[in-house]
């Protein structure tokens, strides 16, 4: 069971070049043969903690203050992309980039005013799907308990849990309201990041909903079945794609760019590392890739690759201008640091930090009263490519 993951959230994951792992001597207080706490912080500290011991109201909890000194470390370099994540946090980061997770296999989103949690998408040959949950079902009980008025993050973590398990939903379902009662047991699912189909005159249509690691192998095969289907033009939308997974995207243009240099990125000390494609591309047809200022990071990679080797045309509005890439390094504790670890550019040099990615054809979205399921920016994707097939 997954709940959907806000730009904001995702944008904060970022790019991200690998899992490093590394021990923190004494959970990072000290460290390079040099204190990382002053005798004087310590000090100030324990005066903290004395004040607290000696006049605070309510109960305290010696983890949670520990936690919050990590916190507050990270949080002081003024990084927005850079955080300390304790071990329940880095379980559920490690499973967000991966695209992999223990649960049933549904995207769960709650209304803001009336606090319900509808299940929006079942995946497909999910643990879900085999129990008989559908598009539209309202949750109304986990394992008997009501859980009318839960935090959505706390209703995905009542619902997640070991493989083989089991777990029971109650839902409500249709305009008769009919109560629902099904068992579903828990399986490794992987998250359904990739939807296509084929549209008139042959052109086909790829959203990308973020860069997992699972999503290259998923990228592939749809793009395998367009092209089975005669595919002669496509449409790829990264529009409100908060990033993900560096290695993946380079695989992906890596299917669709000549051979070259994708992007490159540069560390503190201006050392480089370069992502190029070989000469065994797969697709040679006109593309429009739609973007807009929730493309991120990831997406801004491919959208920047695509325009810098002129295979495509780049439609929308402004990216979000997000070019650093982060590292996690895992420590000791089963906690982890997510670190700014380097800058990306494009295949021309070209950087991409507070800035983004410009548009060939810019397009504002514009939404229809009349036609709430219409798509002014997807309708100019679609115009473009016809003249160009």
């Amino acid at each position: 069971m997954k709940k959907k993951k806000g730009f904001i959230q995702g944008a904060l994951v970022g790019a991200l070049v690998v899992f490093s792992v590394m021990g923190l001597v004494s959970c990072g207080i000290v460290g390079a043969n040099r204190n990382i706490v002053s005798s004087e912080a310590e000090r100030k500290l324990s005066g903290l903690r004395q004040i607290i011991d000696e006049t605070y109201l309510g109960e305290v909890e010696d983890d949670k203050l520990t936690e919050g000194l990590y916190k507050g470390y990270m949080e002081a370099l003024g990084d927005p992309y850079s955080e300390y994540y304790n071990e329940e946090e880095t379980k559920e980061l490690t499973e967000s980039i991966s695209g992999e997770f223990s649960g049933v296999g549904a995207l769960l989103s709650q209304n803001r005013d009336t606090g319900l949690i509808t299940i929006t998408k079942v995946y497909e040959d999910s643990p879900a799907m085999e129990a008989g949950l559908r598009d539209g079902d309202i949750l109304y009980k986990v394992d008997g308990k009501d859980i009318s008025g839960q935090a959505l993050d706390d209703v995905v973590s009542c619902i997640r849990g070991e493989k083989g398990t089991k777990v029971e939903f109650t839902v409500i379902r249709g305009i008769e309201a009919e109560e629902v009662t099904v068992t579903a047991v828990r399986d490794i699912v992987e998250e359904q990041t990739i939807a296509y189909e084929m549209r008139e005159a042959k052109i086909g249509y790829l959203a990308i909903a973020a860069f997992d690691t699972v999503t290259a192998k998923q990228y592939e095969e749809a793009l395998r079945d367009l092209i089975n289907q005669g595919m002669e033009g496509l449409v790829i939308d990264i529009r409100n794609n908060p990033g993900g997974d560096l290695d993946a995207v380079c695989q992906m243009l890596d299917l669709i760019l000549p051979e070259g240099l994708i992007v490159y990125t540069e560390d503190k000390d201006g050392k480089k590392k370069e992502y190029k494609s070989d000469k065994e591309d797969i697709l040679d047809i006109p593309m429009a890739v739609l973007v807009n200022g929730n493309s991120a990071s990831a997406s801004e990679i491919f959208a920047g690759a695509i325009q810098d080797y002129g295979e495509g045309v780049i439609v929308g509005t402004q990216t979000y201008g997000k070019g650093v890439v982060q590292s996690i390094f895992m420590l000791k504790d089963g906690s982890s640091v997510k670190l700014t670890v380097s800058e990306y550019f494009t295949s021309k040099g070209k950087t991409i930090n507070g800035k983004g990615i410009t548009p060939d054809v810019k397009v504002e979205y514009k939404y229809d009263e009349k036609n709430p399921t219409a798509d002014n920016q997807l309708e100019k994707a679609l115009e473009v490519l016809e003249k160009e097939m």
